[in-house]
């Protein structure tokens, strides 16, 4: 069996769950990587057993050998090196935001479509078992008619003014926080189990700290400590920590969702919940092998992940017998799974989110902003 062979930008926290994921599925390869720069390349490629480091990507995106580059840069990054990668001939999985401007989230759906090449956005949270089966569930109509949506995406790792990390600082991170950061995942989320399309926001939007203190030296030094004025810099922060929206599909279905990253205790809480004419279904991110079923005159259900009870289209998201939970490392494996077959057979439907979805994403965040400006309803 010939291996596709796969190359990463960037190596921090979610570079190596690609690379992870990626091993996982037996016929990829990861044979390169690029850093900022060449020590750091080196360092990192040592770390995780890649043979090939590059400090320039641009250098390690002339090899031919490779097939396939993930792009896990900085925001701020995105959109020139994936139209770096798809320049060069190169299938792409990139990181979300796709971009941090609808205009170039365009280009690049624009540019994907005239190269041909095969082009993914990682909105993982669309490949745990459960949610394929919520997804199926809709489809088959077991809920009856979808009228009412709602959930949250909340967390709280910048509860504090002395919280800080590069997503705080629009030069890298773009216009919106919260919202792009981890709301995106959330408006993706409930497209893809619904099969509506999110057409009109009304948000409400917090910047809880108007000022936070940025280290003067390395982060990781000063975690959880009280930091001295000599060892930070105030900065003005303009960007959402915390805001409710409320959404309005193309069917006329309601929805509203709450995203925070200042949620006290609130680690990475993901749920979303269907109300429908028959039967109501909800699942949440920290308990993913759990999906509740909602019932007028009987009682609830709780329908734990098992393949011998899921929807016959949707039992391969699901690895391992009943009992044995599949978190976080399975959804990205199933994303990269998904993508690869695709690759290898360009025939077979496309079921993973492309850079067309994270245009759509693009423009939904696009539009909570303009609403929380204007006090009105927008139109996505």
């Amino acid at each position: 069996m010939q291996k596709l062979r796969a190359a990463v930008i960037g190596t921090g926290y979610i570079g190596p769950a690609h690379i992870e994921a990626m091993r996982r599925l037996g016929n990829v390869e990861v044979v390169a990587l690029a850093e900022a720069n060449q020590k750091v390349a080196e360092q990192k490629a040592q770390m995780l057993g890649i043979e090939k480091a590059y400090g320039d990507y641009k250098k390690m995106l002339e090899d031919p050998g490779i097939d396939v580059v993930h792009n896990c840069t900085p925001n701020h990054m995105h959109y020139q090196v994936n139209c770096d990668i798809l320049n060069a001939g190169k299938h792409v999985v990139s990181e979300k935001p796709l971009s941090t401007s609808v205009a170039d989230s365009a280009k690049l759906v624009k540019l994907a479509k005239k190269t041909g090449l095969v082009n993914a956005v990682n909105f993982n949270y669309r490949y745990y078992p459960l949610v394929q089966q919520a997804w199926a569930m809709v489809r088959n109509k077991a809920l009856g008619n979808v009228f009412a949506v709602q959930g949250c995406y909340m967390q709280d790792w910048l509860l504090y003014d002395t919280d800080w990390n590069w997503r705080l600082e629009p030069k890298f991170a773009g216009p919106s926080r919260a919202m792009a950061d981890i709301g995106s995942h959330w408006f993706d989320l409930i497209q893809f189990v619904t099969g509506k399309k999110i057409i009109r926001v009304f948000a409400d939007l917090l910047t809880l700290h108007e000022y936070r203190k940025k280290p003067n030296g390395q982060i990781e030094t000063f975690a959880g400590k009280e930091l001295k004025a000599s060892q930070y810099t105030k900065v003005k922060i303009d960007t959402e920590d915390h805001g409710h929206v409320l959404v309005q599909f193309d069917d006329g279905t309601k929805g509203m969702v709450c995203v925070s990253q200042v949620a006290t205790g609130r680690k990475n809480h993901i749920v979303f919940e269907l109300n429908g004419t028959k039967e109501s279904i909800w699942w949440d991110h920290e308990r993913p092998n759990e999906l509740k079923i909602g019932h007028r005159n009987q009682p609830n259900e709780s329908m734990f992940k098992d393949a011998v009870l899921m929807d016959d289209a949707v039992k391969d998201y699901a690895h391992y017998p009943a009992g044995h939970n599949e978190g976080y490392p399975s959804c990205v494996k199933n994303f990269c799974r998904n993508v690869y077959r695709h690759i290898k057979d360009r025939k077979r439907k496309i079921d993973f989110a492309t850079f067309e979805d994270g245009l759509v994403a693009d423009k939904v965040v696009e539009a909570v902003l303009k609403s929380n400006k204007t006090g009105k309803w927008q139109t996505v």
